[in-house]
């Protein structure tokens, strides 16, 4: 896949999105605790690499990039102030908070409040991204997931009156969709949809955030459905099913695509999960084994397998993403009559409501 850069686009990398886990709590906790250990010394490198030791004693990390990378979320996402200065007033409070609905609406406060994407422990910047967004969710109503996308190619500085009318998003929808941003920057999107879906009083429905009484009023009961949650027990244990299914088939946890070892693989329904009733939600014949890349492009329609297991790619998606891709396929060995039934609804429930074929 070629390497294409936009500098002007949000970039919010984080190495941890489960606020309520323990490295996340753990980590912020360290960060306060040597913060109020050293108030009064003045920033510097020396004083930072203290703080990462102290981070990487707890939380070993194959190497002092990621120890960086996850004490610098916590400046993006607002709870710490740039060099280590201080942190958010209810930083703390969040840390100690008994229940996760308490935790949920102390991060969405901080979050709103002093988020700033390109802010670091060693870069400070006042861009608010989240306020922004919700600003601009206030003059608009709601904005589709592609809406949001193209917001991330906005450059608030050059906004005074600090939110986007929908004429004003327009242009940057045209050009997220000529790069090909969500494709190419999936990483930053998807941290993005993840935080949005943690904040208090917004929600998705059908692809759309909206504030949540005004989803209420529209969509009544449609929005129970559509906030459907995963039972994490049963979805451990769909993963476990599908981890163990490509042991057997390749002596090694591997994509069922690009049957490589990937550190890190989506357990990724066939069928979407809120399209589910119960037994298929958890169905192990409902899943396959990715990488993020191809869970990716599965998840959104850009592509789909037909009943051999081939590649079937959308029309419109870029030839040089074909290309790196088109000699892969779903092998063989864990196409089943099952899930045959699952792909054929994918094809014509995701992809092809969607795309054109190629």
């Amino acid at each position: 896949m070629s390497e294409q850069n936009y500098e002007e686009y949000w970039k919010l990398t984080v190495e941890f999105t489960d606020i309520n886990e323990d490295k996340f709590i753990g980590t912020l906790s360290i960060i306060v605790e040597f913060i109020d250990a050293n108030l009064g010394l003045e920033y510097s490198p020396k004083l930072y690499k203290e703080l990462q030791v102290e981070v990487y004693n707890k939380y070993p990390k194959v190497d002092y990039g990621s120890i960086r990378k996850s004490i610098n979320q916590f400046v993006k996402l607002g709870f710490i102030d740039f060099q280590l200065k201080s942190y958010h007033i209810n930083t703390k409070e969040f840390i100690e908070a008994k229940t996760d609905r308490k935790r949920k609406a102390i991060f969405s406060k901080i979050f709103y409040t002093n988020s700033s994407f390109n802010k670091s422990v060693t870069n400070d910047s006042n861009k608010k991204e989240i306020n922004f967004l919700i600003k601009t969710l206030e003059n608009i109503g709601k904005l589709h997931k592609s809406d949001i996308e193209a917001m991330m190619l906005v450059d608030i500085e050059n906004v005074d009156k600090g939110y986007l009318t929908y004429d004003e998003l327009v242009p940057f929808k045209a050009e997220a969709e000529k790069i090909d941003f969500k494709i190419r920057k999936y990483n930053q999107v998807g941290y993005l949809f993840n935080f949005l879906n943690k904040l208090d009083d917004v929600v998705f429905v059908k692809n759309e955030l909206y504030f949540e009484e005004d989803a209420r009023r529209i969509f009544g009961d449609e929005l129970k459905e559509e906030r459907k949650l995963r039972d994490p027990y049963l979805h451990r244990l769909y993963k476990i099913q599908l981890q163990e299914e490509s042991v057997l088939n390749f002596n090694d946890t591997k994509c069922m695509v690009e049957k490589l070892a990937y550190p890190i693989l989506i357990a990724s329904h066939i069928k979407p999960f809120i399209k589910c009733d119960e037994n298929e939600a958890y169905d192990v014949n409902n899943g396959i084994l990715l990488s993020r890349n191809i869970d990716t492009l599965f998840d959104l329609g850009y592509i789909t397998f037909n009943d051999n297991g081939q590649i079937v790619f959308a029309s419109h998606l870029k030839q040089d993403v074909k290309d790196f891709i088109a000699n892969y396929s779903l092998d063989s060995r864990f196409i089943n009559k099952k899930r045959i039934e699952y792909l054929e609804y994918h094809r014509t429930e995701v992809f092809e409501k969607r795309y054109k074929y190629a």
